[in-house]
């Protein structure tokens, strides 16, 4: 709804540009004439046809965009002459100049005489005047609707933009040559305002065209990255990681985007039963305590399956609904990819799936990303391919399905009915005898036969495989500022700017340092030289990093010390046993695994190249 507002609120605004003077002439000639007579038909006519130049704009500008590589450089190349445009108005006259003759056309067949259809038929030419003159405010909209593609919602918020250009008419026709003579006074300073935009838009092109635009895009897009947009998610959706096992019935504060402080994995909850109390005062273990204590015996109908039209993508299957679902028992995994909860969880998704799918089984994976990379729908497929996930995926970037389930956890799991009814819920790794048992329950229930009473038993590899809880000392991590913990540079982080940090010669267990020139933001810190560092003084079997590559995606070279020699045998799955590796693409990266005695380190990792991203260290 707010899209919906802010478009209106865009086209009311629109009269500030000067290129609207022309077409004021032409409602003016309906000034003195009854408003529903002869007003309200040419706004009709006028948001109409505005709305459907837009849409087809936005239609075009949406298959552009899927046209991959050369659709870019269309793009850019549109862009580039759209900056132009406002840096010199004559040309702007002559890109329009099409539009204004047919425009003048449709004025001459109106005629004078002020009936309802000559009003309409001036509308539409209103609108083919108006419609290219407003591209500085429009550029936005039609650049967010091209990238969804053509669609109602797309019409719709380009009808609202129409609408509010509608009311801008509306207050030029009641109040007749006053608004004329006002906006030809506001020129000057409207003049340079537009000159300044245009020159920005130009300027920006042209980073985007030469890759200088990568990295700043990676610390600025959503979520999670701006000010701004935390605070909202803090009031919207409070998202937390549940637990890593069933050891720990323990619920722990969210991420920085829900305003709760850093998000823990397992490996930080208290040992044993109880709860810890999250900074908003709900006893967050409670709420999944309840939602186990349900037994196979006995499955109460928690809630009914929500819509699923929220999702912004489907992977491995057309967009599913909840009706089309009846008749089948649905297992619901919310995850995302660089999760190590959510990892270690996955080879038994997997593995129902395979099982039971013949059964009546569908499983559905909902990716609600954490950080910013993980909306990049090309990281996305990466990654759903690698991990050998075959089951559909609904891509959920604007978090439409978490709020409708009321989520709040990765991983989490839904075990809905053959009749849309949610009968259990599962938060965090651990317990897969119980939930498979309760699939097996529901198939039943919806008339399977020939169920099978055996479990699955699923080791997962890397990543995936199960921590050693007896052994995790170390909390999940985060090297943005507004979740650091336990920083021990000297000086703390300086946001936002380029800083020489150094590692101190001694770290404190769970203590950890930049040394080099790092740039700290809110959910990351970029490297911006080669020979960087970031150590970590740990306990756990296994250490693993969440990155990314240069802002330029070339490779960024790394060595891994653990206490200052090559891993040997302790090497993780991306490292070989002198601490080799490469940053390719932006996910968790596996870069210690002990094979011996467990007990504390002090690792080192030293990034040969600049550009890298940090995110999260993550144990196991």
């Amino acid at each position: 709804m707010l899209l919906f507002v802010l478009a209106f609120l865009g086209g009311v605004l629109t009269i500030l540009s000067p290129c609207i003077l022309p077409v004021l002439p032409f409602v003016f000639t309906r000034a003195d004439q009854p408003f529903r007579r002869s007003g309200l038909p040419l706004l009709v006519g006028m948001a109409l046809t505005f709305a459907l130049v837009a849409t087809l704009a936005a239609v075009g500008g949406g298959w552009v965009v899927s046209a991959n590589q050369w659709g870019r450089w269309i793009a850019l190349a549109l862009v580039f002459f759209f900056g132009l445009a406002l840096l010199w108005p004559g040309l702007a006259d002559r890109l329009s100049r099409p539009f204004v003759a047919l425009g003048n056309r449709l004025t001459t067949t109106a005629g004078a005489d002020g009936s309802p259809k000559s009003s309409f038929l001036l509308g539409i030419a209103t609108g083919l005047l108006w419609a290219p003159c407003a591209g500085p405010i429009l550029g936005l909209i039609l650049t967010g609707a091209a990238l969804r593609g053509a669609n109602v919602e797309t019409s719709l918020l380009l009808l609202a933009y129409a609408a509010g250009s509608a009311v801008s008419l509306a207050a030029a026709l009641l109040l007749g040559g006053r608004v004329f003579g006002a906006l030809k006074r506001s020129l000057g300073a409207e003049e340079w305002i537009r000159r300044a935009l245009g020159g920005a838009v130009v300027v920006g092109a042209l980073a985007i065209a030469s890759g200088l635009d990568t990295g700043f895009l990676s610390r600025v897009s959503t979520p999670g990255t701006t000010r701004v947009e935390q605070a909202l998610f803090g009031k919207l959706m409070p998202d937390r990681k549940a637990p890593s096992s069933d050891e720990n019935d323990v619920l722990l504060p969210g991420p920085a985007m829900s305003g709760n402080g850093a998000v823990m994995s397992g490996n930080d909850a208290m040992k044993g039963g109880g709860a810890m109390r999250a900074p908003n005062g709900a006893m967050s273990g409670g709420a999944m305590m309840s939602a186990r204590g349900a037994g196979a015996s006995a499955l109460p109908v928690i809630g009914k399956l929500p819509p699923l039209d929220g999702a912004t993508e489907w992977l491995n299957s057309p967009p599913l609904t909840a009706d089309g679902l009846r008749g089948h028992v649905v297992v619901f995994d919310f995850w995302t990819y660089s999760c190590i909860n959510c990892l270690r969880a996955l080879p038994y998704v997997k593995a129902w799936y395979e099982k039971y799918r013949d059964k009546g089984l569908v499983v559905i994976g909902i990716h609600a990303p954490e950080f910013a990379f993980e909306k990049d729908l090309s990281n996305v497929r990466r990654e759903v391919k690698a991990l050998g996930v075959t089951y559909p995926v609904a891509v959920d970037n604007g978090y439409k399905l978490w709020r409708a389930f009321g989520n709040e956890y990765w991983p989490a799991h839904y075990f809905v009915d053959a009749s849309g009814n949610i009968r259990h819920t599962h938060f965090g790794e651990g317990e897969y005898d119980a939930s498979e048992r309760v699939i097996q329950q529901l198939l039943a229930e919806a008339g399977g036969g020939n169920m099978p009473t055996d479990l699955v038993s699923a080791t997962g590899s890397g990543a995936a495989l199960a921590s050693d809880e007896a052994h995790v000392l170390s909390p999940e991590t985060y090297i943005g500022h507004s979740r650091a913990d336990n920083f021990a540079s000297p000086g703390g982080q300086v946001p936002a700017v380029a800083h020489d940090y150094t590692v101190p010669a001694k770290l404190s267990l769970n203590a950890w340092a930049l040394g080099g020139n790092w740039t700290v933001s809110e959910e990351s810190a970029a490297a911006n030289a080669a020979q960087t560092h970031i150590a970590f003084h740990f306990q756990a079997r296994d250490l693993h990093l969440v990155l990314g590559p240069g802002p330029d995606g070339k490779p960024v070279r790394f060595r891994v010390r653990l206490d200052g020699r090559p891993p040997g045998d302790d090497h993780g799955t991306d490292v070989d046993a002198d601490g080799n590796g490469t940053v390719t693409e932006e996910r968790l990266y596996q870069l210690i695994r002990q094979s011996g005695e467990i007990r504390d380190h002090t690792f080192e990792i030293e990034f040969l190249d600049p550009g890298v991203v940090g995110y999260a260290f993550t144990f196991g």
